[in-house]
This record gives structure tokens, sequence and C-alpha cells, in this order.
């Protein structure tokens, strides 16, 4: 079984997260899969931001659900990244907060999996749900799309609205039975925190192919993640875990 490498936010070790800039480095990068944070702002448009709140990853501040989608666009998404060794101000300032469309858009030429983060375990956003789907469904995206939250009920709500919808439930523990649980709860996968996975890797056996762990940044713990079966590793470094798995699996 060939590893797969999910990039979280983008290739965000190296570039400013969650950006149309760091998604591309990380797709030409040959990354399997892109990790995408969602949200609603105040005109019910899905925003690709890590944060309620644009202040830690833009040059401006305020809540993303009271925020306009031009508001947010007037923003820099990257001047604030000036400590990473590839900062270059004038193309970093020129990044803005993306749209959903937008990333699906870039994401469209490559075979790639979308690991759609619905984050809703802060803030319930009213519909987000329905309005994600929409668009995933106008990029003709479905089979590509995977729907995943710490928010159980979030990720209920988008079977009803697709019944065939891929969902994965991020969290920090591994349940205690976790293909009873994916069972019970209709779930494609389960997304880990890779602590906890090597707290108790004896509850993934088996099931390896269903998990993935996150963030892992380093080889050793992707090497011992990888001993224990796990399918996918989602991390900041897409291009250099790309190299890493190729030259061992090769």
């Amino acid at each position: 079984m060939k590893t797969k490498v999910f990039a979280h936010r983008g290739a965000m070790g190296d570039y400013p997260e969650n950006t149309l800039l760091a998604f591309k480095k990380a797709l030409d990068a040959g990354c399997d899969g892109l990790e995408i944070d969602v949200h609603l702002s105040r005109d019910g448009e899905v925003v690709v931001i890590h944060d309620e709140d644009i202040a830690r990853t833009t040059d401006g501040e305020g809540a993303v659900r009271d925020m306009t989608l031009e508001s947010l666009r007037k923003v820099s998404a990257g001047v604030t990244f000036s400590d990473y060794k590839y900062y270059d101000r004038e193309v970093w300032k020129r990044e803005k907060i993306p749209a959903l469309n937008e990333v699906l858009a870039l994401s469209e030429a490559y075979n790639v999996e979308l690991n759609i983060e619905l984050k809703t375990d802060v803030i319930q956003y009213e519909g987000i749900e329905r309005r994600v789907f929409d668009i995933v469904e106008a990029y003709g995206c479905q089979e590509k799309a995977i729907y995943s939250s710490f928010n159980l009920s979030s990720l209920a709500r988008m079977k009803m609205i697709h019944p065939d919808a891929r969902l994965a439930w991020l969290t920090k523990k591994v349940p205690e039975r976790p293909e009873d649980f994916m069972e019970d709860h209709s779930l494609e996968a389960l997304h880990i925190s890779w602590k906890a996975i090597l707290e108790q890797p004896e509850r993934i056996s088996g099931i390896g192919e269903r998990i993935r762990a996150w963030t892992v940044n380093d080889w050793e713990t992707a090497a011992h993640l990888i001993g224990h079966g796990v399918g996918t590793l989602v991390t900041d470094y897409p291009k250099e875990m790309k190299e890493i798995l190729w030259n061992v699996e090769k």
C-alpha cells in the first residue's frame, strides 16, 4: 500500500497557509490531497481560512462571520508570514483569503483528493454544509471530496444532504472501537492526531488504510505511523514528505 500525503492548509510549512500560493505549491509537489479549512462569511460565502478570526493570518482583524467576502478580500493573507524562508513581500502581500470555489478551480487539473474541513466546532454556521456541497457539486468534485470536522453533527447534516458523502471525524483520541465507531456514524475514515495513534497503535490494527494522521512533519514519526499501517499522512511539508516516501517505497 502506497502511503498518501495530504497537504495541511497547502504547503503551510513554507508558504502562507490556506492561500492559493500554498495550495499551488502543494499541488506542484505531487501531493495526493489538499486539506482545506472553510468558514462562512457574513454574506454566506464559503471562504478558506483556519481561524474564526482573521487576525493571526492576515494584516486585518475581525471575525469571519461578521465580514463580507468583499471586506475579507481587502486584507493580505500573506504579508504577515515574513519570517518564512521563501518570503517575498511583493508577491505574498497580494495573497488573499480564497473562496472555496477558487481552490477547487485551482485543483481541477490535478488528480488529488479534497479534504474539506468544516470549521463548525466553535461556531455553528447555519447552512454551511449545503453551501459547501453545492460548490463541490458545481465543480464536479463529489468523488474527490472528503468532508471532515470535529463536529459529528455537522457530518451528519452533510450525510443527509448527500448520502454518498465521504465523511471523516477529526479527533485527538483514538476511539475505543474505531471500526464500530465509523460504522455507527457512517464514516469513511478517522483523522487522528499522530500522538494519539502512537499512544494506542493497537486500536487501529487492521484498519490503517482508513486512518489519516495529523500533523506529521518529521520522518521518524512518519516511519512509526507507516509501520502501524496508517494510510495517509497530513503534513505541513508535502514536497519533503513525498520525496522521502518516494525514496523509501520505490
